[in-house]
């Protein structure tokens, strides 16, 4: 009895335990770092930063400096809301099309080829979880680069190759959503890994088993 639980146990799941086995393999292959564009970024060169500019009062709990193009800015976060100012207290507006490809030439190394302003989400998106509006900003690379910018403060949002998408595909696979492809608090994952549960523990039962037996 135990044999035949096993053996139709195991025939159910085996092609989602192949599933979990491939992509585990290819995220301890790949490095995070990579898969995420890190290595296109720039590094700011903060010598010429001057915060004796900064004029103002400014009633809030957390204030960060950010470079936008050729200025420093700064991003306010108050109760409520996020505002950006300049360092004379001046209210920004938002980049436009050619502001957004300059930020990728000044941020990254890459070239940008032409930008899309983003004003809504979508389910399973390149971007999701960033704060919108964004500008999907497309680069001259052999591995499809998308670089994604802030609208208002001008910071890098995400950096999205053919890499990534792979990883992104290997984690739904991994998690079992391949619609979102960040709920891990679906259905079929608990299912299946409750399913592969008990494979285990049936396989352990049948050793044993066998083991009595042969004694």
């Amino acid at each position: 009895m135990i044999r035949i639980f096993h053996k139709y146990l195991s025939l159910v799941i085996s092609i989602q335990l192949l599933l979990w086995t491939i992509s585990g393999i290819y995220f301890a292959f790949n490095k995070i770092e990579l898969i995420r564009g890190e290595q296109y970024l720039l590094n700011e060169d903060v010598s010429k930063l001057d915060l004796t500019n900064i004029k103002g009062n400014f009633n809030t709990k957390n204030i960060n400096i950010l470079k936008r193009l050729d200025q420093w800015i700064l991003k306010v976060e108050g109760e409520s809301q996020v505002y950006y100012r300049t360092f004379n207290g001046e209210e920004l507006i938002e980049l436009n099309e050619e502001e957004a490809m300059e930020t990728v030439r000044q941020k990254t190394s890459l070239t940008p080829l032409m930008a899309i302003k983003i004003n809504s989400d979508s389910r399973g998106s390149e971007f999701r979880g960033r704060k919108l509006p964004l500008y999907k900003v497309r680069t001259e690379s052999s591995d499809n680069i998308n670089v994604y910018v802030e609208a208002m403060s001008g910071e890098i949002a995400a950096i999205r190759s053919d890499s990534w998408r792979t990883w992104d595909f290997m984690w739904g696979a991994h998690i079992i959503d391949y619609r979102d492809r960040d709920n891990i608090d679906n259905f079929l994952l608990k299912f299946f890994s409750i399913l592969a549960l008990l494979s285990a523990i049936s396989g352990i039962a049948l050793f044993f088993k066998t083991l009595r037996l042969r004694k």
